[in-house]
């Protein structure tokens, strides 16, 4: 029904989630020469992971934000702020399709969700173990699969540049536009 609404232009449909990337790349299969050895090498430090929150909204945009560590609770407010804005700019209700991760369902993201739907910002949770639901989880996979494949990264902020790259990249062949979140040096923590 969601879907339905978004496709007649009655509500914006946007899909979030988070996903993190290592300087170490996984190898990817790939097939070479008989007698031929892929090599990867690795950096001499593994780093930190870096993480990413999105919102997909298919065919029309991405935003996101990196953040060094993990996806903290201030992070996903201060995204969902942002869209909370935007809906009510706008005058259009905006559904944001996510899953049941314990930040989307703290104590402190509750007390907001009535001040978030009266701006026009409405949360949808999916049913547990239901990731293939999320079409951004297929965005994450292309985005590593893709554009990071058999890549190392000497430090986090060479593998930022290439996730956002990537992202860009992405945004390009499929025709979508894409514009990064900072976010505030607080909300990291």
């Amino acid at each position: 029904m969601l879907e339905l609404s978004a496709a007649s232009g009655e509500i914006d449909l946007k899909y979030l989630d988070e996903s993190g990337f290592c300087t170490w790349s996984e190898p990817s299969y790939s097939y070479y020469f008989r007698g031929q050895q892929k090599r990867l090498e690795q950096s001499k430090r593994r780093g930190r992971r870096l993480s990413i929150i999105g919102f997909l909204q298919p065919l029309i945009s991405f935003v996101y934000g990196l953040v060094i560590g993990g996806v903290s609770r201030k992070s996903y407010i201060q995204m969902m702020e942002l869209e909370a804005l935007e809906a009510q700019k706008s005058g259009r209700a905006r559904v944001i399709v996510q899953d049941n991760g314990p930040i989307h369902r703290c104590k402190e993201v509750q007390q907001l969700w009535s001040k978030w739907e009266q701006m026009g910002l409405y949360i949808f949770f999916l049913p547990k173990y239901c990731s293939e639901m999320n079409p951004i989880e297929l965005e994450w996979q292309h985005l590593k699969k893709d554009e990071l494949a058999s890549k190392s990264f000497e430090d986090e902020l060479d593998l930022a540049y290439a996730v956002i790259d990537g992202i860009q990249t992405r945004g390009e062949k499929g025709n979508y536009s894409t514009q990064r979140v900072r976010f505030n040096s607080n909300s990291s923590a």
